[in-house]
This record gives structure tokens, sequence and C-alpha cells, in this order.
């Protein structure tokens, strides 16, 4: 898989409410790094994330789910990309913008010790 389908499929992982409703996957795809400005202006870190993304919109089965489209990724360097796309959740559409920088160790896009697994930083997302 090549590092845009890598970075994609991370993010598509953190839409899907099952992941969402995971701390321990969440940890895994967030860098921890992640830096976050929401809409409101309100700043989130790697650990606030992880702690309340469970709490967050489209986190549980039976509500609203996130429905993503026009996904595109662009390749800024070696091993880092940027995604855009928009996002309808209920009757709110939102346009998103994020980085996914491959981790280190790094084998197929995956690293050795968590192979086929994504991570994500709302700034910089990354995939290891």
């Amino acid at each position: 898989m090549d590092d845009v389908s890598q970075a994609i499929a991370g993010e598509r992982q953190l839409m899907d409410p099952r992941v969402r409703a995971s701390r321990e996957r969440v940890a895994q795809l967030l860098d921890p790094g992640f830096v976050e400005i929401g809409a409101s202006g309100r700043r989130s870190t790697y650990e606030t994330m992880v702690a309340e993304l469970a709490d967050y919109p489209g986190s549980s089965p039976d509500g609203p789910r996130y429905d993503p489209s026009d996904m595109r990724g662009v390749v800024l360097a070696p091993g880092l990309v940027h995604l855009t796309f928009e996002a309808v959740l209920g009757e709110r559409r939102t346009r998103h913008g994020s980085i996914w920088r491959r981790g280190e160790g790094s084998v197929g896009g995956c690293t050795t010790t968590r192979p086929h697994t994504c991570r994500r930083a709302r700034t910089e997302r990354r995939w290891s």
C-alpha cells in the first residue's frame, strides 16, 4: 500500500465509531505529538483526544456516523502526506486537512512494532 493509501486508511479508521470508542485503538492511531485546533478554536493534544474521543459526536454505534467524501492525498516528502476531504456528520458538513507521517522503523508504511496500523495527529497524522 502506498503512502497516500496508508494515510487515507488511517483517517477512515478514525471515523469508525468502534475505533473512536476504543482508547487503546485511538492511542495507536494518533501520533504522540498530535495537536488539533477544532472549529471552536479549542486546542486538543494527544492525551486529551485519547481520553475524550469516545465522548465526541460520531463515536456511538447508534448515533450519526462520519461520511467522508472527496478524500485526496498529496505526498509532501517521502513518508509525509497531506490529506484533504469533506465529511458529513448528521446535518453538518465540514472540510478537513491533516498531515500523516510514516513512523520510525517502518516497513511497507507500517512499523515493525505495530504492523498494519496507522497513526494520526490532526496537525500531524502519522502511520506506523
